[in-house]
C-alpha cells in the first residue's frame, strides 16, 4: 500500500481543519497529490438504489468507500468528520435543493441512519496532468471548474434514473493526447474524458454556462475536453426526488489522506 508523505498529510488535514472552521473554497489543486473525493449520503432505505446505481453507471460514480449507516468518520482518513470537514454542503429535500452550509452536523440529528457514499473525483488526476505541465485553468483563474448536465442518460438502478454530468477542461490541441493517457490510468476518479470536441454532441447549448461551477476560459488552440462527473448522483437526486439527500456542493470536495498513486491502474 503507498502511503501520503508526512507533508501531504498535514496538509490534507490543515484543509479539513479550516473547512471545519467554516472556510468554504473550491478544493482544486488543494493537498497536491492526494485523492479527493464526492459525497452523497442517503437515509439507509435509498442505500441500495444509490449502490445500484453507482455499480451500473460506474464510470461517473466511482465508489471509494462506503460507511455504515450512521457512521461520519471514513477509513479514508481516520480523524476526519464528513459532517464538517468538507468546505460546502447541499440539503435536498423531495429532489428540490433547499440549503447550502458549511456545516450538515444537523442532517445526522435528522437522519441518524444515513448512508455516506465517497465517489471518485477528476480533481485526484489533476495532480498528474499539472505534473506534466498541463495547466488546470480553473486553478490558474482561481475558478470552480465548469459542469454541465448532457444528453446521456444514466442506467436507471431501482427508484433512481438521471442524466452524465461531466466536467471540462479547456487542453491546448498538442497536449489533448497526453491529457487522456494521463487521466486512463485512474480508473476509479473517472479515468479518460468521455468527450472531446464539440458540446453540442454532448447536448450542451452553450459552453460558457454552465450548469454547476464557473464559466471556462478558452484560449486559441484549447480544444474542450469532458470527463464523468461526480455531480451526476445529484442529476439523479433532481430526477428521482428521494425524500432526503445531503451532498456536497459542486467543486467543494472531501480531500483524503489516500495518495492518488494508489488508484493508477
Amino acid at each position: 500500500m503507498i502511503k501520503a508523505t508526512t507533508n501531504q498529510l498535514e496538509q490534507a488535514r490543515s484543509a479539513r481543519a479550516s473547512y471545519r472552521a467554516g472556510v468554504m473554497e473550491p478544493t482544486s489543486g488543494i493537498a497536491h497529490g492526494l485523492v479527493q473525493a464526492n459525497l452523497i449520503a442517503v437515509p439507509r432505505d435509498w442505500a441500495y438504489d444509490v449502490l445500484l446505481y453507482s455499480q451500473r453507471n460506474d464510470k461517473p460514480c466511482p465508489v471509494l468507500e462506503v460507511l455504515d449507516a450512521g457512521a461520519v468518520e471514513p477509513k479514508m482518513a481516520p480523524g476526519a468528520d464528513l459532517r464538517t470537514d468538507i468546505p460546502a454542503y447541499r440539503i435536498w429535500r423531495d429532489g428540490e435543493l433547499v440549503e447550502e452550509t458549511t456545516d450538515a452536523s444537523q442532517a445526522w440529528v435528522e437522519h441518524p441512519d444515513l448512508v455516506s457514499f465517497l465517489i471518485g473525483c477528476s480533481f485526484t488526476f489533476e495532480a498528474g496532468l499539472v505534473d506534466a505541465g498541463i495547466e488546470i485553468r480553473h486553478q490558474v483563474l482561481g475558478r470552480n471548474v465548469p459542469m454541465y448536465r448532457t444528453n446521456r442518460a444514466c442506467e436507471p438502478a431501482g427508484r433512481l434514473t438521471g442524466e452524465l454530468v461531466v466536467s471540462m477542461r479547456p487542453i491546448p490541441a498538442d497536449r489533448v493526447a497526453d491529457a487522456v493517457r494521463i487521466s486512463a490510468r485512474y480508473p476509479a476518479v473517472h479515468g479518460a474524458p468521455v468527450h472531446i470536441g464539440d458540446p453540442v454532441g454532448l447536448g450542451i447549448g452553450d459552453i460558457f454556462a454552465p450548469d454547476f461551477g464557473d464559466p471556462p476560459e478558452l484560449r486559441d488552440g484549447d480544444v474542450p475536453v469532458f470527463w464523468a462527473c461526480g455531480v451526476t448522483p445529484q442529476a439523479a437526486i433532481m430526477a428521482s426526488r428521494p425524500p432526503f439527500a445531503l451532498t456536497h456542493a459542486p467543486g467543494h470536495m472531501f480531500i483524503t489522506d489516500v495518495p492518488d498513486a494508489q488508484y493508477i491502474a
